[in-house]
C-alpha cells in the first residue's frame, strides 16, 4: 500500500523525446516552408505525432497519402520513415520535386535489405505490417523478404534454403521482443545470420532503457506519443514489463486521467522519439497542479548525434546563400529540473 505520508514528485526519463532522424525531418519541412512557399506537400505524416502534423498542415504543409494526390511538378516531401523504390518512380512519372528526408538509420536498413537481396538471401524483416518504414523496406525486394510481426509468428515462417536466411527489423521495435523473436527463428533455422549492426535505433533503444531505470520506482508511468507511433507505444508496454504498477499512453497533457493519480506517489514521465518537448512540459504542469511539483531527471545516455538536412533541401539553401541548419539537439530547451 502506498504511504500517504510519501513525497509525491516526478521521475523524468532522459533520453526521451525528438531523435536525430526525426528533428531532420521536421526541419525540412520547415525550411521548406520558408524557403520554397507553401504549399509542400509530404506524404504520409512527416513523423508520427498528430501535434507535429498539425502545426506543419497550419504553417502550409499539406498533407496526402501517396504521390498521385500531389499536382504534377509539385514538391514533395518523404516521410522519416522511407519508402519504397515503387514510391520513388511513382514521383518520377508525375515529375514531381521531391525532398527524401528518410531517417539515415532506416536507409542503411533499406541498404542492408537491397545487399541480402541481391545475394540470394531470404529476408526475414522484423516489424509490424501495415506500418510506413515496413511497407518501405519490404519494398525493395518483395520476392525476397517477408514479415515477420510477433515471436508467436515465428512458426509460420516458410523460407527456400534455411542455410541462406538473414533477419533485418523496423528500427522502433522494443528491443526484448525483437530478441525473444531471434531467438525463435534460430531455434527454426540454426544458419540464421544476423544484419552486420543493429537495426532497431539509438534513440529506441536509449529511451526504452531509459523507461526501464525508473519503472521499477513508479506507481503510474505516462508516455507521451501517439497511438501510430511505434516506439512510444513499446514505451508503455516496456514500463508495464519492467515494474510500473500502471502505464498510459497519452498525446497531449489534457488526455491525464486523474484517476491514474489517486495513491500514487512516484510518476514516471517519458516521451516518444517523435514528441516535442512542449507536450512533455504540459504533462509536468498537469501533474504540478496535483501536487507532483518535484521532478528529477533520470538520465541513462547522453544523445549527440545529428543528421545533416537532405541533400535536394540543402543544395537549394547553399545556392540561395542561406547558411546551414543545425539541428536542434533532443528537440528542446533543457527543463528546470534536479538530475539523479
Amino acid at each position: 500500500m502506498t504511504d500517504p505520508s510519501a513525497r509525491k514528485k516526478v521521475l523524468l526519463a532522459a533520453p526521451r523525446g525528438y531523435c536525430a532522424g526525426v528533428d531532420r525531418a521536421v526541419i525540412a519541412v520547415e525550411k521548406a516552408l520558408e524557403h520554397y512557399g507553401a504549399p509542400v506537400y509530404v506524404r504520409k505524416e512527416i513523423v508520427h505525432n498528430k501535434y507535429v502534423v498539425e502545426t506543419l498542415a497550419a504553417r502550409g504543409a499539406i498533407f496526402v497519402h501517396e504521390t498521385d494526390e500531389v499536382p504534377e511538378g509539385a514538391r514533395v516531401v518523404f516521410s522519416a520513415h522511407g519508402v519504397s523504390p515503387a514510391v520513388h518512380a511513382a514521383a518520377a512519372a508525375r515529375s514531381l520535386q521531391t525532398i527524401d528526408a528518410t531517417c539515415p538509420l532506416v536507409t542503411k536498413v533499406h541498404k542492408e535489405a537491397v545487399r541480402f537481396a541481391s545475394d540470394d538471401y531470404d529476408i526475414l524483416l522484423i516489424g509490424h505490417d501495415g506500418h510506413e518504414e515496413v511497407e518501405g523496406t519490404q519494398g525493395e525486394a518483395p520476392e525476397r523478404i517477408q514479415v515477420v510481426n510477433s515471436p508467436e509468428s515465428v512458426a509460420d515462417v516458410v523460407v527456400r534454403d534455411p542455410e541462406r536466411v538473414v533477419w533485418i527489423s523496423q528500427t522502433t521495435l522494443s528491443v526484448d521482443e525483437t530478441m525473444e523473436t531471434v531467438r525463435r527463428l534460430r531455434e527454426r533455422f540454426p544458419a540464421l545470420q544476423d544484419p552486420p549492426s543493429d537495426n532497431i535505433c539509438y534513440a529506441t533503444q536509449n529511451r526504452q532503457v531509459a523507461v526501464k531505470k525508473i519503472a521499477p520506482q513508479c506507481d503510474v508511468v505516462i508516455t507521451v506519443g501517439s497511438a501510430n507511433s511505434s516506439n512510444s507505444v513499446r514505451l508503455v508496454e516496456v514500463a508495464l514489463e519492467n515494474g510500473a504498477r500502471a502505464s498510459y499512453r497519452i498525446d497531449k497533457a489534457a488526455e491525464i486521467d486523474l484517476a491514474w493519480l489517486e495513491g500514487a506517489t512516484t510518476v514516471g514521465v517519458t516521451s516518444g522519439a517523435s514528441v516535442p518537448e512542449i507536450l512533455v512540459r504540459d504533462v509536468l504542469d498537469v501533474l504540478a497542479t496535483q501536487g507532483f511539483g518535484e521532478v528529477e531527471e533520470v538520465r541513462t545516455a547522453t544523445e549527440d548525434l545529428m543528421f545533416s538536412l537532405p541533400r535536394e533541401l540543402r543544395a537549394d539553401l547553399k545556392a540561395a546563400g542561406n547558411a546551414p541548419v543545425r539541428p536542434r539537439r533532443e528537440g528542446r530547451r533543457a527543463l528546470d529540473v534536479t538530475p539523479a
